[in-house]
């Protein structure tokens, strides 16, 4: 699914212009992002958290060769999802 499509749905079920309907999902992503950027959790209820760990730097192998490289330390955005939504996505829709 693409944003597009996030903003055809909205429009569709709430009305109002597609204009005004994009612009509400731009400020929701943009807000999601500022949030993840401060190192914030974002917790969606019945959805689940998005959450930045960061991660130490380590030694890693390169696949190719067998030579050891510095793996350096980094953020990483992590997604769990909520009970429901993956009860939701198991049992499909409408069951």
């Amino acid at each position: 699914m693409t944003k597009v499509e996030i903003v055809k749905m909205i429009h569709e079920k709430v009305g109002g212009s597609k204009r005004e309907c994009a612009d509400i999902v731009e400020m929701l992503f943009e807000i999601i992002k500022e949030s993840l950027e401060k190192g914030e959790k974002v917790k969606i209820n019945r959805f689940g958290n998005f959450v930045v760990r960061q991660k130490k730097s380590r030694t890693g192998r390169n696949p190719h060769t067998g030579d050891a490289i510095e793996i350096t330390a980094r953020k990483v955005l992590s997604f769990k999802s909520s009970q429901i939504l993956k009860d939701a996505i198991q049992n499909g829709p409408g069951k």
